[in-house]
């Protein structure tokens, strides 16, 4: 929950024994699992991002990705890109003692594994829990996955001191091409969750609630099934707001969440940030500058104790 350091000399050892060995960053799944790893079982479960001696300041990241589809891909881009992730949030200052949460999305009318919720790690940790990941690649076919499901998990079974202690939000990237159900499935939860509601929760509650303790993001990547779906874009516009951002590049969804953090944390200016991007090779500063110019600077809320007010108007960022 938090504890240890990052290093970018045990991911590499890690990455090239695999390579040598032919073994795949994603073996659970690789291997035919096709039900959740137990250490990514939401069933009965919190997640915690808690201050200690070690890291006083705990920023959470939760990073959840639509795995249906030909989102599938999405897992084995960001687990390549985890060092220049991790890189910029540490040796660039961009958050004070990050902890990076990783889960994934399915459609719980159909799939085996509908919801997976790592644990927010500040070491290598985050990387286990990537591997641990089911890449069922299923989904229902019509343009709706449980995104829901996993707000209604951020919003009710997370916990962490940068809020409770500090009254800061946390940040909360969700990654898809598709539209949420309309309701939170009281029966789902029981099932996938382990609570036992009264009744349904529209989705527009569940944002509400996440959305008051958790910064939140929209990605639509290029690439995917429906990139580019006007359909698809004004659901999540009419949720999120400017924070609906459509990438016209996969690659640059690391150097997205990074830039957005520090930017949030008011650790850089847009300048600055493009310059780091520049000087550690990245080919998505292009895409990250025209996202990041149109969201805005500073968008960091220190105190955040009303529900979310989306901007409305053109509020979808085409980078």
């Amino acid at each position: 929950m938090g504890s240890g350091i990052w290093s970018t000399d045990v991911y590499a050892a890690a990455d090239s024994y695999r390579r040598k060995t032919g073994r795949s960053a994603f073996s659970y799944s690789d291997g035919g699992a096709r039900t959740v790893h137990p250490a990514l079982d939401p069933r009965g479960a919190e997640r915690e991002s808690r201050d200690s001696a070690e890291h006083p300041q705990s920023t959470p990241i939760a990073v959840l990705f639509d795995v249906t589809g030909s989102m599938g891909h999405v897992p084995r881009t960001l687990q390549t890109k985890l060092p220049q992730l991790l890189g910029l949030l540490l040796r660039q200052g961009y958050a004070r003692d990050p902890q990076v949460m990783f889960g994934a999305i399915g459609d719980a009318t159909c799939d085996r594994v509908p919801l997976q919720i790592g644990q927010f790690e500040s070491d290598n940790r985050m990387d286990d829990d990537l591997g641990r990941i089911v890449l069922e690649g299923g989904g229902g076919g019509q343009m709706t996955e449980s995104y829901e499901l996993a707000l209604y998990y951020m919003a009710r079974h997370t916990v962490t001191d940068s809020w409770s202690k500090r009254g800061r939000r946390g940040y909360l990237f969700l990654i898809g091409d598709e539209l949420a159900y309309p309701r939170v499935d009281r029966r789902q939860v029981a099932r996938l969750i382990g609570d036992d509601l009264g009744e349904d929760v529209p989705v527009r509650q569940i944002v509400d609630e996440v959305t008051r303790r958790w910064d939140t993001y929209y990605l639509l990547p290029a690439g995917s099934h429906y990139s580019g779906n006007r359909k698809v874009l004004d659901f999540w516009r009419d949720l999120l707001g400017q924070n609906a951002v459509e990438l016209d590049d996969l690659e640059a969804v690391c150097e997205t969440i990074a830039l957005t953090v520090g930017l949030g944390e008011q650790a850089i200016d847009l300048d600055t940030g493009l310059r780091d991007l520049r000087r550690a090779g990245s080919a998505a500063t292009g895409t990250v500058s025209k996202a990041l110019a149109r969201l805005g600077g500073g968008r960091r809320t220190s105190v955040a104790t009303l529900p979310f007010t989306p901007t409305g108007g053109s509020g979808v960022t085409r980078l």
